[in-house]
């Protein structure tokens, strides 16, 4: 069946569907990933999002078990070339398989170069996946010009408390969007991690009295995250070690007085190079976000810049001056991705008085 991606430009992709046939509305941003599909698809931060895959062939291993939660997020899914015979031991189906099951549209068979090319040079721009060869253009782009994305942080969180059991730090983890691979790393490192709703109450989390806080990562414009913003206040006021990750990063920024804005076409795939500002050392990162903090509106008496992205200058991580608070904007649990930064879960460690 013919598929048709329609951008706010005008611009007209031609391909053949994946997945659902349903029509969807969303942001198009891209992914330079050449491996890791699954965790992409899983990946809440993705919410509000159709998600173009900048790699020519995907698919080939099939769907594993490597989710990053309990469902796929992106509203829509682009490729160039769908491996229809995936070959893996671990493979339990394919990835139009699993987009029907979803109830994800997707297309297929589409210059994802030229595609990507124009997301770079006008920037991120919403779009429309539909199967109506009868579209009319002149309706459609109205429509794609007022689409927002929102506060998608509410529909991707948990709905409950849960606790992952260990026998060493307690950390409180809010959950803004996060992936599995936040808690895990945790919980390998002895943790007993206690994943809270994103708009849990500070004193409900402080009267826990947890060795440690962590913010996750999430979706969306973290200026709609207000009430959240209220809330890490009261939690930076504490003394708790706090560690925070891509949203959650922003969401501390903001809660200090610091401004965001949105980037031109982000950052997302696993070999974005960041330089440790103190050591001078380079990493490469795992990244995706559309957001980034405004280091000239930073207080310089409340933080400063701990990592910045070698490609662009833009700020990925703050210190927090006399506070044990840092922030990163880059993902050191980089599930797909590098694992350069992985060290810096230790540090938390560290912070909260080491692993016993």
């Amino acid at each position: 069946m013919k598929a048709f991606l329609i951008l706010e430009d005008g611009n007209v992709f031609e391909g053949i569907s994946i997945g659902s046939t349903r029509e969807v509305i969303s942001e198009i941003v891209f992914n330079t990933s050449m491996t890791g599909y699954l965790e992409v698809l899983t990946d809440p931060s993705y919410a509000g999002q159709a998600v173009v895959m900048t790699y020519p062939l995907i698919g080939n291993y099939g769907i594993t078990p490597d989710m990053e939660s309990e469902r796929p997020w992106v509203d829509g899914y682009i490729v160039r070339e769908l491996s229809r015979m995936p070959s893996n031991f671990r493979c339990e189906g394919t990835i139009g398989d699993f987009l029907t099951r979803h109830d994800i549209p997707g297309i297929a068979g589409i210059d994802t170069r030229a595609l990507t090319k124009i997301l770079r040079e006008k920037g991120t721009m919403n779009g429309m996946i539909t199967t109506n060869e009868n579209y009319i253009i002149d309706k459609i782009i109205p429509q794609l010009k007022a689409y927002k994305t929102g506060n998608v942080v509410d529909k991707v969180t948990c709905s409950e408390k849960r606790v992952l059991e260990g026998k060493g730090k307690k950390v409180a983890l809010l959950d803004f969007g996060a992936k599995k691979n936040i808690a895990q790393s945790l919980n390998k490192r002895g943790c007993q991690v206690t994943i809270y709703p994103a708009h849990t109450k500070a004193e409900e989390i402080l009267a826990e009295n947890p060795d440690g806080i962590m913010l996750s990562n999430g979706p969306g414009d973290p200026k709609e995250c207000t009430e959240i913003i209220e809330e890490i206040k009261k939690l930076y006021a504490s003394d708790t070690p706090i560690f925070a990750i891509c949203l959650g990063h922003q969401l501390m920024a903001l809660a200090n007085g610091a401004d965001t804005h949105k980037m031109k076409y982000g950052h997302r795939g696993g070999n974005h190079p960041v330089k440790d500002l103190k050591t001078k050392r380079v990493y490469i990162s795992s990244q995706n976000h559309g957001y980034v903090v405004d280091t000239d509106t930073l207080d310089e008496g409340i933080a400063k810049p701990a990592f910045v992205n070698v490609n662009d200058g833009t700020n990925e991580g703050l210190e927090y001056i006399g506070k044990k608070i840092f922030t990163v904007q880059f993902h050191p649990e980089a599930c797909p991705g590098s694992q350069d930064s992985a060290y810096l879960f230790d540090r938390f460690m560290d912070m909260m008085g080491g692993t016993k």
